[in-house]
């Protein structure tokens, strides 16, 4: 194969995601009835957009480049094998292998394969500051699209609360009294994963406490 070949076949492997919806907001899951639901490439633009906003106001130590290649490619294995999601049935070793797998398959066209797959292998270990902050983005933007969602009614109360009694981690918050909203679940559950980082913290509660359907700019 040329290098042309190798870069179409890397892009045209790639772009599927484009048309992969996020598996979580289908009826299996939070059964959003939207017309059309996220795509993983739109998800993979809004972190990517995220980490500019955040990074630009809230400055963190960071190779801000190699977070930004990070966020563009790491749902990328999804090309291949779908969104699989916590509550899928996998063991988070068994998902990982899946995972890694696929992405190695969606880079293999590439002379950068090697290079580009450890930085997907550092992004899933959360380790490094870049890792780190990768991770809390695409966190966070998965909130903001909950939020969305929510203020657009678009779920099915009956579908929702099936799914919510039988995935344990969320039944326990149900039991614990939490107000049966969808994006209160998500801020409870994420809520520990950006408590080293005030800045997310606060977008977080931002997203809580306002509506984010209203905001728009003065033209």
């Amino acid at each position: 194969m040329d290098k042309y070949d190798n870069v179409l076949d890397f892009y045209f492997l790639a772009t599927r995601l484009k048309d992969v919806v996020r598996s979580g907001w289908n009826d299996s899951h939070w059964n959003i009835q939207a017309e059309r639901l996220e795509s993983i490439a739109e998800h993979v633009y809004g972190t990517c957009i995220l980490a500019i906003g955040m990074q630009s106001e809230f400055p963190h130590d960071i190779d801000f480049n190699k977070t930004l290649k990070m966020l563009v490619l790491h749902e990328i294995g999804e090309a291949i094998i779908g969104d699989i999601t916590p509550t899928d049935g996998y063991t988070e070793e068994e998902k990982e292998r899946i995972e890694h797998e696929a992405m190695a398959q969606v880079l293999s066209t590439l002379n950068d394969k090697d290079e580009l797959l450890n930085l997907l292998l550092e992004f899933d270990e959360h380790k490094t500051k870049e890792s780190l902050f990768a991770a809390k983005i695409d966190k966070l933007e998965a909130d903001i699209m909950a939020k969305k969602y929510q203020e657009q009614g678009f779920y099915n109360q009956e579908c929702w609360d099936k799914f919510i009694n039988k995935t344990p981690r969320l039944k326990k918050l149900h039991d614990e009294g939490v107000e049966n909203k969808m994006f209160n679940y998500w801020y409870i559950y994420d809520r520990p994963k950006f408590v080293d980082d005030e800045s997310f913290l606060g977008l977080q509660d931002k997203l809580k406490n306002e509506d984010v359907l209203s905001r728009k700019r003065e033209k």
